[in-house]
Order: C-alpha cells, then structure tokens, then sequence
C-alpha cells in the first residue's frame, strides 16, 4: 500500500472526478474527505454512490468528518470504501464504529490538531491505523502545525501502528513527519496545486523510501 495518498475534498462530483482521472495513471490509492457542516463549518459531497463507478481503479478511504460517522460506514462500503477514518471527536460510541468498520474493511480514528491521545478509549490493537491532523480539520491548503509531531513520537514510542497523517504534506513538511515516526501521508495541494501532479507525487513517495 503506498505511503503517499492522494486526499480530495471537494463540494461537487464533477471536481471529485476530474481529480480521480489526474491520479488514475500513478496512484492506486485516494483518500475522500466528507465533511458535513457539523464538525467544522466546511461542506463537502456527501453522496457515495458515484464512487462506485471507480471502486476496481482505487483502493479508496474515506475520512468522515461528520456527527456521527458510524452511519455513514455502510454506504461508503457498498459504493466500494475499504478503509473508514472516523473523526473520534464526533463519534458517539468509538466500540461500536470500529467493530462495523472492522466488519467492512479497515478502520481508524482520526484526530484533530488539538486532540489528545487520551480520548482514544479503545486498544490500538483493534486499530488499523491512527489518522493525524497537522492542520485544523476541515480544509484544504493550511500550513503543517509541528505540534504534531510530538504525538507522532510519543505513539511510535509504544506502538507500531500504522501512523498516518494529513494537512500541510509537502517535501519540507513529509521529511520532519517521518522522522517522527509517520508511517503514511495525505496529501492534497501539493499534488493537484502541481502543473506535473505525477512528478510531484513520485518526489514525495520518493522522500518516505
């Protein structure tokens, strides 16, 4: 599975699209971002059927940036999702959104720049991964918040899971998170914002080897 992913976080279809084809050729991985308002004051597409038209092109994620992301898990899986990132600030009961995430695919929980490892209530053992921000969640385009970092070292410190992190990933940004232990990293503007998306792509996967 590849260290960089793709992140789009879009309000219309057509947008979403035109992203999945400029990927399609160099990454078989893409991370949704769905955003419902509620959590942060961003909107984004909510609807995951379309998604089912590329559901053999992609390994896709999602990270549900939404009250209550446990509903949203079955829909994402039947339009093809294989990996559910639920914002654990907004998730009412975290059992219970990773057994059905389990039961679909893979599962994490995302948390937000300023939120602690201590809300996380269950066993990183029954985690796939552990979603970081390194930016306020919600949109796209902000500048890498170091203070991720010292999360990132302090569960590398006790675990080897799977560390993934999003917001502000650029060459700079990619090497400092790595070296705190990341494991994988989201990336947007630093793809799609690039006149050559795939080159800019093969440098980052280059800089995580």
């Amino acid at each position: 599975m590849s260290k960089i992913i793709p992140g789009i976080l879009e309000k219309e279809w057509t947008e979403i699209e035109k992203k999945l084809e400029i990927i399609k050729s160099f990454s078989r991985t893409v991370h949704i971002d769905v955003l419902d308002g509620k959590f942060s004051p961003e909107t984004s597409f909510l609807d995951p059927k379309p998604f089912k038209k590329y559901k053999d092109d992609f390994f896709m994620e999602v990270h549900l940036m939404v009250e209550n992301p446990t509903q949203y898990l079955k829909p994402f899986a039947d339009s093809g999702f294989k990996r559910f990132i639920g914002q654990i600030e907004k998730i009412q009961d975290i059992d219970e959104f990773v057994a059905e995430g389990q039961l679909l695919g893979e599962v994490g929980l995302a948390l937000d720049i300023e939120t602690s490892m201590e809300s996380v209530k269950v066993s990183l053992e029954d985690l796939d991964l552990i979603f970081l921000m390194s930016v306020k969640a919600g949109k796209s385009g902000q500048v890498f918040l170091p203070e991720v970092l010292e999360k990132i070292k302090k569960i590398r410190e006790n675990s080897q899971i799977q560390i993934e992190v999003d917001g502000g990933i650029n060459e700079e940004t990619i090497a400092k998170a790595r070296q705190a232990g990341a494991s994988r990293f989201v990336v947007t503007s630093s793809i799609f914002g690039s006149l050559e998306p795939m080159r800019s792509y093969e440098k980052l996967l280059s800089l995580t080897a």
